[in-house]
């Protein structure tokens, strides 16, 4: 049976302990993540989990981690997926679920002030703490730099007002980002840390049936004001703000995402191979197959993570690792129903939940579609398997 990270070859030490100790407390949240598919509300009563102390570790920045069990580590892309893969293979609905900075975390760190990082993971010492990234809004999809959310001045301050969708943990969050417009042009987007107790700041829950504990919202503002030191990256040209800020977030965040969606799918073939009855040989063949593309897309997320590591961000690559891994997932799930009989989605309640799970990563950071488009043009511009653009360039 194949193991999680078994390419040991491009981890080190220290995140090998750190996989190591992610294995240990993975089991733990597959039980979460039945209870959050009966009641999404109910993650409160599980916070108390190692891991979330490990969650807890990867999404807050060195210098605002409150003291932990868990051995300190450097939260690189690479530590990013080592954990997510290896905790997904538990649930990574309760991953999702959880409080902590998430995709928040890369816009903060990279964008803010010694003020607003201070604000924003500041708020953590003081108990968990649930954050939202609002960057989609309603009708754009994967256009989702097409922003209609404007920023309006009003004396000192700003004014807010628009419409973001499908963000996760939005309707309970106690802070968050919004991406909103400025000015006409990509260099009129703006960053800014919101508020939901806000006056004009309004969460809506919408219906879900994957991922349910994640709280997917829509949000609405009318004339939310925004202080003007809680616009990011004020400090910097405009050109270094808003866009390059949800390009940053992510790009670096994408390769972990594949890794949730890997994770899930190994939890996967782990349940097939344990519960599969006698197969033929084509059907052992088919299996054998998929824990072989398991194997190349772990091998695949783990060399674009420690690309991004060295300082090397290639958008081709990195989105190709992410539509790789939510392809695979849905093709696992459908071999599993197709091998366990025809009433193994009801016989296999578990297997069920994944089902359903499995297929929300395929809205999650763009579509496979736009992935392919991104490979397409990275081949046609000869720079999909260069090592691409580096950070210091991008400055």
């Amino acid at each position: 049976m194949t193991t999680l990270l078994s390419r040991d070859d491009l981890l080190d030490a220290p995140l090998l302990r750190l996989r190591a100790h992610c294995r240990e407390v993975a089991p733990a949240l597959r039980e979460v993540g039945m209870a959050l598919d009966r009641d999404p509300d109910a993650i409160t009563e599980f916070l108390h989990l190692p891991a979330f102390a490990v969650l807890d570790q990867v999404f807050t920045p060195p210098e605002f981690r409150r003291p932990s069990p868990v051995e300190p580590f450097d939260p690189t892309c690479t530590a990013l997926c080592v954990v997510l893969e290896a905790l997904s293979h538990g649930d990574p609905g309760a991953i999702l679920a959880g409080p902590g900075a998430g995709l928040s975390r890369d816009v903060v760190r990279e964008l803010g002030d010694d003020e607003q990082r201070e604000h924003f993971f500041g708020r953590a010492h003081d108990g968990p703490v649930w954050t939202f990234f609002g960057l989609t809004e309603p009708g754009k999809g994967s256009a989702a730099l097409e922003l209609e959310t404007t920023l309006t001045r009003d004396g000192d301050d700003w004014l807010l007002n628009g419409e973001k969708r499908y963000v996760g943990n939005g309707a309970r969050a106690q802070i968050g980002v919004v991406f909103c417009r400025r000015a006409p042009g990509p260099w009129g987007i703006e960053a800014v840390v919101v508020d939901p107790a806000a006056e004009g700041f309004h969460a809506e829950l919408l219906p879900m049936i994957g991922l349910r504990g994640a709280r997917i919202s829509a949000l609405r503002f009318d004339d939310v004001r925004i202080p003007a030191d809680r616009v990011l990256g004020r400090h910097r040209p405009p050109s270094r703000r808003g866009v390059y800020g949800a390009l940053h977030a992510l790009l670096r965040f994408r390769p972990g995402l594949a890794a949730m969606t890997l994770g899930l799918t190994q939890a996967a073939c782990d349940y097939l191979t344990e519960h599969k009855p006698p197969l033929s040989r084509w059907n052992q063949l088919r299996v054998d197959g998929v824990f072989d593309r398991v194997e190349a897309v772990r091998r695949m997320i783990l060399e674009v993570a420690g690309e991004i590591d060295r300082g090397v961000v290639n958008p081709h690559r990195i989105g190709v690792v992410k539509m790789r891994a939510a392809q695979l997932g849905e093709q696992v799930t459908r071999l599993a129903a197709e091998l366990l009989g025809p009433a193994s989605l009801i016989e296999h309640p578990w297997l069920e939940k994944v089902h359903r799970d499995l297929r929300a990563f395929e809205f999650m950071e763009g579509t496979s579609n736009l992935h392919r488009l991104s490979a397409f043009q990275g081949l046609l511009k000869h720079d999909f398997f260069g090592e691409g653009e580096t950070d210091e360039a991008r400055r």
